[in-house]
């Protein structure tokens, strides 16, 4: 059986206080009339009998690092339970000093006295937090190591360390966008606990797991199956570990929207490890949709990776021959000829698309007969810059002498 540190040095401190308390008493044994006090009790016996009572809350903490250890608890559950023991040996030790001169009868009235001012103060923050850490020290709703949030705070941290006072905990976020430790530690004072809502990722240390999910976005016309194959090929290449661990096995979950499909990838995943563990699969999945050409990455607005950046690349045809220019045309002037952009999408668009964008001119054709513009190429970004309120916009205006009719055909080409 493997000892931790915690039982180790329980276990040291527990042979260091009883050796003290056997060579005290071994004393008074010997010369039992040396400086006896007022009650009769000479100095070796009161000192062994102090020595004694932290012996005891040494052998309680002892007892019950055994006894957590046997439910599986981790060790530092006991450390949190020792320090109770240890609270209420130093308050004994107070008892003892006091009986040992005689001045027990002293220390009641003493209490008596201040006991209106104990209660006062029993109602304020420091009293309460120490309620609290009591509390938290036998309950041990968290513990030192696990991570926890306070929704109402807005806070997330692994806890540090706990005291009378304050809960120490290591931020998690707040400075990045993912959930990591940052090494800013942040005190929460412990008599805020009694009106906080706390979630425990970690209630058990050994298991310290959750559910996790990465979200891709496949095209209409992708293999669903291979794609599929491609997300859980990933997840247990990255989770293998944790899927022995646990015994769950990742699985899918979609639903379907304007430009394709959503698959979501869901696993178990360390708490701690959460943000790590996602980079790498997600890096992991977009390998693997490169390699197979029927799964596609659906994108809003061009609604095929693969197909937009094929239209990128092939050159533009040219509309119409000769010179070409750039004009600055008032927006009410151009018609669109194409029934016009979701509103919602082009809100989204106005949100997405830079200020380089949406200055690149667009392609027109003049209309004579009716002194309008109709557009060639360039329809959602014309409804962007129309919803935005802009009163004129860049265009290349192609052979004028086009009617309607023969825009149409270039529109179709």
């Amino acid at each position: 059986m493997k000892f931790s540190n915690y039982q180790l040095q329980t276990f040291t401190t527990l042979v260091v206080w009883a050796a003290v308390s056997a060579a005290c008493f071994g004393l008074d044994q010997l010369s039992p009339e040396i400086l006896v006090l007022s009650s009769g009790m000479s100095v070796p016996t009161l000192l062994g009998v102090l020595a004694a009572l932290m012996g005891l809350a040494e052998l309680a903490t002892l007892f019950s690092h055994f006894y957590l250890g046997f439910k599986k608890r981790p060790p530092v559950e006991g450390a949190m339970v020792g320090r109770i023991y240890r609270l209420v040996a130093v308050l004994s030790i107070g008892l003892a000093v006091g009986y040992g001169f005689g001045k027990l009868g002293a220390f009641a009235t003493f209490f008596s006295l201040f006991g209106g001012m104990l209660l006062g103060w029993s109602l304020q923050a420091p009293v309460s937090g120490f309620a609290a850490w009591i509390l938290i020290s036998l309950q041990r709703p968290f513990r030192p190591g696990d991570r926890v949030q306070f929704p109402n705070l807005g806070l997330t941290g692994d806890v540090a360390n706990t005291t009378p006072m304050y809960t120490y905990l290591n931020q998690v976020g707040g400075t990045i966008g993912s959930e990591e430790a940052v090494g800013r530690y942040i005190l929460v004072p412990n008599a805020m606990l009694f009106s906080q809502v706390v979630i425990n990722y970690t209630v058990l240390q050994e298991s310290p797991y959750m559910l996790d999910e990465v979200l891709v976005r496949i095209t209409f016309d992708s293999n669903w199956e291979a794609a599929e194959q491609v997300l859980l090929n990933a997840a247990h290449k990255i989770t293998d570990d944790i899927i022995q661990s646990t015994g769950v096995q990742p699985y899918i979950r979609s639903d379907m929207y304007d430009y394709g499909v959503y698959l979501r990838l869901r696993y178990q995943t360390r708490v701690q490890d959460r943000a790590e563990i996602s980079y790498r699969i997600t890096k992991e999945i977009f390998e693997g949709v490169q390699t197979l050409p029927a799964v596609d990455l659906a994108i809003p607005f061009v609604y095929s990776y693969r197909r937009g950046s094929a239209e990128r690349k092939e050159p533009e045809p040219s509309v119409a021959p000769g010179p070409q220019e750039v004009r600055e045309i008032e927006m009410d002037r151009i018609k669109s000829l194409l029934q016009p952009e979701d509103m919602e999408e082009i809100e989204a668009a106005a949100k997405s698309m830079s200020p380089q964008w949406m200055k690149q001119p667009i392609v027109v054709a003049h209309d004579a007969e009716a002194g309008r513009y109709h557009i060639v190429a360039g329809h959602l970004q014309f409804e962007v810059c129309k919803y935005l309120g802009w009163k004129t916009m860049a265009a290349v205006v192609v052979d004028e002498s086009k009617t309607p009719d023969q825009v149409k055909k270039i529109e179709n080409r």
